[in-house]
């Protein structure tokens, strides 16, 4: 695609590389074929083919309008496009651009401006996000049904003492994850255990800060980026093996921190060396010794929502069933399984009629081969399938921690 941005904005690394991404794409539109928005709506402007015209355009004109502001924040950043497209065009760091130089110059109404403002001062902090839900089980009673639906039950975890073992691998609880299910890094902890891995966290770790770059806050991204490696590299240091990420939307965000700090003088290496440790849990779990655990499935038939941040932001797709189905469960098929089940981090609140109608899509496809369980890697994901899903909804790996310890 060629472009005819004006150098004195050029001369910005954030555009130049905007610049670089735009120039990559060849206008064949086979991005449109596996894009869910577009696949709803019909419109070539909610496809990634037509954001970045939009994006593009105002970049070359200079101005941020309404109507890319509007086509931007229907994107859910699922980056199922990437997967298809051809010449690897990086379109969801090209999003991320767009998306913060729209909000510095297309102002939006204060209503949104202040939802906005309320979610990066709220669910990014684990202690603000339980007294919110807290409060809103105690009105859930009073609340509108599709408000009710979305506020996750109360959860514990049982509880996890991993023994010592040579072998040590650090994980992030993240944010919201302590919260709507507790007990996924508790079984973690003990499947890896049986496996001979030590397993254990930092306090001082916390939110990965995809919530805030995906809503345009660079700065608070970078700021809790930046803690997080203050809190790990004390252990990177005495050579610990991986930093094991059980939810796969916050293992995507920090794969991505060397890139997103390389210009940080003070960080740079430290970010490069935190993104090459780590590892999604699947990742570590498909490397392992599992010929004690080939028959604890039998009989249990799974539906596996592959979560976007897995399959095309990290790649992975496939891992997490060869594992499940090398364990003995039974995998049922799913239509579409590509497609994003609407969660999407904040979509859920800030897009909730496409959010809906795309979770009724997924549980559709999810329910149709009569699953006992529907499994996922990414808390998103489970909450949101959980909210309307009849069927129960766990991360896959308290599925085989449950079969370990029948």
């Amino acid at each position: 695609m060629q472009t005819s941005i004006p150098l004195q904005l050029l001369s910005h690394p954030d555009i130049a590389e905007a610049n670089d991404i735009l120039r990559s794409c060849v206008h064949c539109g086979f991005c449109t074929a596996t894009c869910p928005t577009y696949q709803l709506l019909g419109s070539e402007l909610d496809s990634p083919r037509g954001r970045i015209y939009l994006i593009k355009e105002m970049l070359e004109n200079g101005q941020a309008t309404d109507k890319t502001r509007l086509h931007l924040d229907r994107c859910l950043t699922c980056r199922s496009c990437e997967t298809t497209c051809p010449s690897g065009v990086r379109y969801g760091r090209l999003v991320d651009i767009g998306r913060e130089i729209v909000e510095k110059h297309a102002p939006r109404s204060i209503g949104a401006w202040l939802l906005r403002q309320a979610m990066l001062a709220v669910i990014p902090y684990t202690n603000r996000m339980a007294i919110v839900l807290t409060l809103g089980r105690i009105a859930s009673p009073f609340l509108p049904q599709q408000v009710r639906k979305k506020i996750p039950t109360k959860r514990f975890a049982r509880p996890a003492t991993a023994s010592n073992h040579t072998r040590r691998m650090l994980v992030l609880e993240g944010c919201v994850q302590p919260l709507g299910s507790p007990n996924t890094n508790a079984a973690a902890t003990r499947v890896l255990d049986r496996l001979g891995i030590e397993l254990f966290s930092v306090p001082h770790a916390g939110c990965c800060g995809a919530l805030n770059q995906h809503l345009a806050d660079s700065d608070g991204a970078k700021a809790m980026m930046r803690r997080n490696i203050d809190a790990w590299w004390p252990h990177v240091e005495k050579r610990v093996e991986a930093i094991v990420m059980t939810a796969s939307g916050c293992g995507v965000m920090v794969k991505d921190y060397g890139e997103v700090l390389k210009d940080d003088p003070a960080y740079a290496q430290k970010a490069a060396r935190i993104s090459s440790l780590t590892r999604d849990l699947s990742e570590i779990i498909r490397n392992e010794d599992m010929s004690q655990l080939t028959k604890i499935g039998i009989g249990k038939r799974i539906a596996y929502q592959s979560s976007c941040t897995l399959q095309h932001g990290q790649k992975l797709g496939g891992v997490v069933e060869k594992i499940l189905k090398n364990c003995g469960f039974s995998l049922t098929t799913v239509a579409n399984s590509h497609l994003c089940c609407g969660a999407a981090g904040t979509y859920t609140l800030l897009q909730p009629e496409l959010s809906q109608q795309l979770l009724n899509n997924k549980l559709e496809a999810l329910l149709q081969g009569e699953p006992d369980f529907i499994v996922t890697s990414n808390i998103g994901c489970q909450m949101h399938l959980a909210s309307a899903s009849d069927v129960p909804v766990q991360h896959w790996i308290e599925l085989l921690d449950k079969a370990i310890s029948a």
